[in-house]
């Protein structure tokens, strides 16, 4: 038998018969030739010969039309919880990432960046119940690799590996998961995430109030509408769970399900709790007794006098540091943004001390808006013990830092400006070059370098001789302000005219004032 491309020829009797089809009859041809001088085909009736050429001609036909009957059915689309953003779209996201990074860099962060995959090894282990969330990639070259699940563990690695010990950083990435996506809540498989965090050992609870004072300043900042930031710590919770009774093994299993309790109701909860996860009843409705409370800084106060609660060292540990963070928030003039909630987990197996989450209120900016769920939209925390995790002495860094749910932010942006109707501007061009005659390209084009050399955004049109008109409605459409216009006579008298779109009024302009002129304007506008 051939390979692909090549004919083979037997008899079936005293027929040939094609067991490989050729790409063309050219190739059927050159067999038949070789195979003249045989004493077999000799005896192979004309008749057979032109039916083994019908046969190869079906099956050359066959193979040309397979790739476009196949093409006919394949579906053009993004996978599965990814898609793509229109400049639109990338206007409005990008507005929402400087108003971000700018608060991050108020507060003195550097930026940084690492692989948008690392190491399998260096990712397993770290979310608990969401290890299973990770895309893994196929081997390439003897390592096991897997794309980033968020930006704290590269962040934890990037410091052991590097022997930073004390570090203010943000890093806006990709990130990856493999989870069911909800594209309305703003869900996504593939989405960004904008991360702040400070590394070093400090005094208590002051990085983590400027953290809890840094979602603030941005969820204010961007006008979402009223919010709340739930706050907890892990020694806490991981005291309830002593003193009601659940195994110490069962700590991080019991607090993922005690972490789905804004998305299920207890009842659900306690179910996978008693049914999935081991745990006696009566364990389970002391813990609910506990995490249904929620409050200021009057029920850490309650807390410090539970007689079973401040039996527990871990939970007095972390009732006193809540106790001197609302201090700090106080300090800071947040603290009614904040509430001491005890049914906060955050189910991120790395946390070890404060956690917090930030959620929209129901009631929309606007009256004219419908409500929307989108779950949280900042979420953080302290997590002392990771960066040990990737120390070969075990040598820790305490850290503390929040996220910020960029892409659940801009669904609510989205429907807010699909409610009013909001335009928006895809370029920032502001000026156009114009003309009204033909054959004025490279005057365009020396008046033009001249603006972009002087760092004036500015277009032209892609033709040889555009209609004036067709120029002014581009301008029209696009939003650009000022438009400059030269013709024989703007050359011959040594002006340029410039036009405002908006008022269409025009000046003429000397050459040598035109750029000092654009940028009175654009400074005034």
């Amino acid at each position: 038998m051939g390979g692909p491309g090549l004919c083979c020829l037997a008899s079936s009797g005293d027929r040939p018969v094609l067991y490989a089809s050729g790409q063309s009859i050219l190739i059927a041809r050159l067999v038949v030739h070789r195979a003249r001088d045989t004493t077999r085909l000799a005896s192979i009736e004309r008749s057979h010969i032109s039916h083994f050429f019908c046969q190869v001609a079906e099956a050359a036909l066959a193979t040309q039309l397979k790739p476009h009957q196949e093409k006919s059915n394949f579906i053009i689309k993004t996978p599965k919880g990814t898609r793509d953003l229109s400049p639109e779209q990338m206007v409005v996201r990008e507005k929402i990432l400087d108003m971000v990074v700018s608060c991050f860099k108020r507060h003195g962060a550097k930026g940084l960046d690492t692989p948008a995959f690392e190491l399998k090894e260096m990712l397993t282990e770290k979310y608990g119940e969401d290890s299973g969330l990770v895309y893994d990639l196929k081997d390439q070259g003897g390592e096991l690799l897997s794309l980033r699940y968020d930006l704290t563990v590269p962040f934890a690695r990037y410091l052991a590996m590097n022997k930073v010990k004390k570090m203010k950083r943000y890093h806006v990435g990709k990130v990856w998961r493999r989870e069911s996506p909800t594209i309305a809540q703003g869900r996504y498989r593939e989405f960004c995430q904008c991360d702040f965090d400070i590394a070093g050992q400090f005094d208590p609870m002051i990085p983590d109030a400027e953290c809890l004072k840094i979602v603030c300043e941005i969820l204010s900042g961007l006008q979402l509408g009223d919010f709340l930031i739930k706050v907890n710590d892990r020694r806490i919770l991981d005291g309830i769970f002593a003193v009601c009774g659940v195994p110490e093994s069962k700590f991080h299993a019991i607090c993922s399900s005690v972490d789905k309790l804004d998305k299920m109701s207890w009842k659900d909860v306690r179910h996978e709790m008693v049914a999935k996860k081991g745990l006696a009843a009566e364990v389970a409705d002391r813990i609910w007794d506990y995490v249904q409370c929620h409050g200021g800084v009057s029920l850490v106060k309650q807390m410090f006098q539970d007689p079973r609660l401040s039996q527990n060292k871990q939970a007095l540990e972390g009732l006193g540091d809540l106790k001197l963070l609302f201090e700090y928030l106080t300090l800071f003039g947040i603290a009614e943004k904040i509430s001491f909630d005890l049914s906060l987990a955050r189910g991120l197996d790395y946390y070890t001390g404060v956690i917090y989450e930030a959620v929209l209120l129901q009631t929309p900016a606007h009256a004219e808006e419908e409500p929307l769920n989108v779950g949280s939209v900042a979420a953080g925390g302290r997590y002392d013990g990771l960066v040990g995790m990737f120390d070969p002495k075990g040598h820790n860094v305490p850290c503390v830092g929040l996220s910020i749910g960029v892409e659940r932010i801009f669904s609510i942006v989205e429907q807010r400006m699909k409610t009013f109707g909001e335009k928006i501007r895809t370029t920032e061009t502001q000026v156009f070059v114009a003309t009204p005659q033909k054959n004025f390209l490279q005057e365009r084009l020396k008046l033009i370098a001249e603006l972009w050399d002087a760092g004036i955004k500015a277009e032209l049109m892609y033709k040889n001789n555009p209609k004036l008109l067709t120029q002014l409605h581009y301008c029209e459409n696009t939003g650009i302000p000022l438009v400059v216009i030269i013709g024989e006579q703007e050359l011959k008298e040594g002006v340029i005219k410039l036009r405002s779109v908006a008022s269409r009024e025009e000046v003429a302009i000397t050459r040598e004032n035109l750029v000092a002129e654009i940028q009175k304007r654009l400074s005034e506008s």
